[in-house]
């Protein structure tokens, strides 16, 4: 395990609208604002999404297994920015519903707005923190570095 211990800083509350790419708007946010270790929560709709739902098989590194859907679905997820190869990045868990359909995953590639989606993005102060990828592993999971108080 590795971990930091840091505070909530600046609080955004976003709407992002029918016709915009979800995961797009919230990297060019995340650029325009220098926003470099947050975390976030969402509700909304989207009209088409793709979504990895676990491995295939138990084996690193895996191969993912995709859903998708091209009409509206509802959507709730949760999510943090942190900083791949010095770009955000966006890692965002997410259930998706239209009637009984239900699918959860981690939203990837193209993400269409359906009439609005809100966040809610707490960024993290005193966290330095990065997406180094790990070949063995097949991803680039968060890596930490303590950075001293500032209190």
């Amino acid at each position: 395990m590795e971990y930091a211990k840091g505070r909530i800083g600046r609080v955004f509350t976003v709407r992002i609208d029918h016709g915009d790419d979800l995961l797009l708007e919230l990297i060019k946010l995340a650029e325009m604002e220098k926003i470099e270790s947050a975390v976030f929560m969402l509700l909304g709709a989207l009209r088409e999404g793709k979504l990895v739902a676990g491995p295939k098989e138990n084996r690193r590194p895996p191969e993912p297994v995709w859903l998708g859907f091209d009409d509206a679905h509802e959507i709730l997820g949760i999510g943090d920015i942190f900083q791949e190869n010095g770009k955000p990045k966006i890692h965002l868990h997410a259930g998706t519903a239209r009637g009984d359909s239900i699918k959860l995953g981690c939203l990837r590639g193209e993400s269409e707005v359906f009439m609005v989606v809100e966040v809610f993005i707490f960024e993290l102060e005193g966290i330095s923190a990065r997406r180094i990828m790990d070949a063995e592993q097949g991803f680039a999971p968060v890596s930490f570095m303590q950075v001293p108080d500032q209190e």
